[in-house]
């Protein structure tokens, strides 16, 4: 079964414990309505709750979602952004988000202007065919939009009510965040590369035609 989020995350929650394989997190929302083999986002990665009690649950940890994405790396009473999978009568108040980490992103700045802020991002080498200035991002399982693009220096707006709501508050320069880059520009990706773009199409001409 394939599980879909949105990017709106609607609780912080805290690491209470990490195993060899498994996460425990601290919370209340996600857990209203919880059963065995839901899925939640955490941080935007998708786990499969194996457990839960009134206060947490637990999740299974690959191998692999320890060496893509940063949970490997997260401590104990660390924030970490939740979100339930969408549901049929769900709003889709963000964009598509599927819960699979592309890569992890370190932060370069942080910055407050007035009551907003700017969070300054350094994308790893060989993604830059997934973004575009205006277009969608997940950071931390965060629906964002990328404000401006420079090389692989990503430029985000973060409204007050954003900052204050996720684990954004938390974070500082220096550390790495969980990258998943907007599905819809991988398919249009495999599109190109399946027919050998035999009708030319570049990047200029798919943002001439509002496409990106």
């Amino acid at each position: 079964m394939i599980y879909m989020f949105t990017g709106i995350v609607e609780e912080v929650g805290h690491i209470n414990s990490i195993g060899l394989d498994t996460i425990t997190v601290s919370c209340k929302e996600v857990l209203s309505d919880i059963n065995i083999g839901d899925s939640i986002a955490v941080d935007g990665v998708c786990l499969t709750v194996t457990g839960f009690d009134k206060s947490s649950f637990t999740a299974d940890v690959s191998y692999e979602t320890k060496k893509v994405t940063k949970i490997g790396n997260l401590k104990q009473s660390d924030a970490v952004n939740l979100e339930r999978a969408l549901t049929l009568n769900s709003r889709l108040g963000g964009h598509i988000v599927s819960g699979h980490i592309d890569c992890t992103a370190q932060i370069q700045d942080i910055i407050k202007n007035g009551e907003f802020y700017e969070l300054i991002i350094k994308i790893p080498d060989g993604f830059s065919q997934y973004y575009v200035k205006k277009g969608s991002i997940t950071i931390d399982g965060i629906s964002l939009t990328i404000a401006d693009v420079s090389a692989n220096i990503i430029k985000l707006a973060i409204i007050p009510h954003t900052f204050e709501s996720t684990n954004l508050y938390s974070l500082k320069n220096g550390d790495f965040v969980n990258i998943e880059f907007d599905i819809l520009s991988k398919y249009v990706e495999k599109n190109l590369l399946m027919n050998d773009n035999k009708n030319n199409i570049t990047r200029d001409f798919l943002a001439e035609n509002g496409f990106i």
